[in-house]
C-alpha cells in the first residue's frame, strides 16, 4: 500500500491538475483586473484625463481630445509618442515596437507585475505630459518639474522642451 501511494504521489503533479490550472488562470485574471482598476484609477486622477471605452477592448484615456493610450483588458498596454520619443524608449529597453504597428511612433507594454504597473503608468505619463505642456501657463516649470520627479534622462527631456509652444513664458 505504501508502495503505491509513493508511486502515485510520483506520478501525479497537484499544480498541473485541471483544477488547479483553472484556479491559477482565475487567480491571474483578478490580479490582471486588479491592475487594470488601478491603472485607470491612476490615469483619471491626472488633471484633463477622461476615460472611455476602446474600440478593441478595454479602456482608452484621453488628454482633452487627444489619446494619450489605452490598456487591453489582457493587460496590454499601447501608447502613442513622436517618432522621436519613441525611439528613445526603444533603444533604452523601455518599451518594445507595437505589434501591429511597428514603424510608427506607438509602443506597447505588458501589465503582469507590480513592477510593470508602475513602468506602464510612468509610460502614459510622459505621454500625458506631452499634451500638458502645451495647455500649461508656465510648461518650461513645468517640465522641470516633471522631469524630475519621473527622473527623465537628458535626452528625453530635451525632446520634451520640442512640445513646450514658442510663445510660451518661462
Amino acid at each position: 500500500m505504501a508502495g503505491r501511494r509513493f508511486a502515485v504521489a510520483g506520478y501525479f503533479n497537484p499544480e498541473s491538475s485541471p483544477l488547479a490550472q483553472a484556479s491559477k488562470e482565475a487567480l491571474n485574471k483578478g490580479s490582471e483586473m486588479k491592475y487594470l482598476e488601478r491603472f485607470e484609477q491612476e490615469l483619471s486622477s491626472w488633471p484633463g484625463v477622461s476615460t472611455h471605452p476602446h474600440r478593441f477592448g478595454g479602456r482608452e484615456f484621453r488628454f482633452k481630445a487627444a489619446e494619450i493610450g489605452h490598456i487591453h483588458t489582457g493587460g496590454t498596454v499601447d501608447i502613442p509618442f513622436p517618432r522621436a520619443v519613441r525611439d528613445v524608449l526603444l533603444a533604452g529597453g523601455l518599451a518594445q515596437e507595437h505589434r501591429w504597428v511597428p514603424n510608427s511612433g506607438w509602443i506597447t507594454v505588458q501589465v503582469r507585475s507590480e513592477d510593470d504597473l508602475k513602468h506602464a503608468v510612468w509610460l502614459m505619463r510622459l505621454s500625458y505630459l506631452r499634451y500638458r505642456l502645451k495647455t500649461e501657463n508656465y510648461p518650461r516649470r513645468r517640465l522641470d518639474e516633471e522631469s524630475d520627479e519621473l527622473q527623465l534622462s537628458p535626452q528625453l527631456k530635451s525632446l520634451f522642451q520640442l512640445f513646450i509652444p514658442r510663445s510660451a513664458a518661462a
